[in-house]
């Protein structure tokens, strides 16, 4: 699989609406620290309008992109950070999390988080949620295009597709919003 190639495509690239038939469906939704973050709220939105039910794990860098308060007004859920919820201690359970996904999707994805899910570092919620999916992974880098196109990026990608995540590539451009098609079980094309 080439992974080299373009940047990344905006909301409605391919379908009509990115995330038509997802209604009923439950998403997760893995925001990392990337100042692509801002385009997260979009798709909780676009898939929200869909119908599906939408819950966000987010790194502690990733709220310096953009806050929970917007994630949770919008996916109508708590924003899950921590292990454990530092006002009252309950725990966010990551297998609990992984059971009840039909899809991961982590969208940004930067470089720093492909390269620990390629390596099977544990070390925030967003990361051992991804060890205990038992649901499709799909994950939407977001990084520069040097950063991308660095052999190590290319390499932690390769290695993510063989463990079955799923990367979707269009004519060697990645694109952020495809996810009707992987949700459909047809893959990533």
């Amino acid at each position: 699989m080439d992974l080299q190639g373009g940047g990344i495509q905006g909301p409605g690239a391919g379908a009509a609406c990115p995330a038509e038939g997802v209604a009923g469906r439950h998403i997760l939704l893995g925001i990392t620290g990337s100042i692509a973050a801002y385009k997260a709220a979009v798709l909780c939105r676009l898939l929200r309008t869909a119908g599906a039910e939408v819950r966000v794990v987010m790194t502690p860098l990733a709220k310096q992109f953009i806050t929970p308060l917007t994630m949770a007004t919008l996916s109508r859920n708590p924003i899950l950070v921590e292990f454990f919820d530092p006002e009252n201690g309950a725990w966010n359970s990551h297998v609990s999390l992984g059971e009840w996904a039909d899809c991961y999707l982590i969208a940004p994805a930067t470089a720093n988080t492909l390269a620990k899910m390629a390596c099977g570092i544990a070390d925030n919620l967003l990361l051992t949620t991804y060890l205990s999916a038992r649901c499709p992974v799909v994950v939407a880098p977001a990084m520069d295009l040097d950063m991308y196109a660095h052999p190590t990026t290319q390499e932690n990608l390769r290695r993510l597709v063989g463990h079955g995540v799923r990367v979707p590539i269009r004519n060697g451009r990645i694109i952020f919003f495809r996810l009707v098609v992987i949700l459909r079980g047809h893959g990533a094309d």
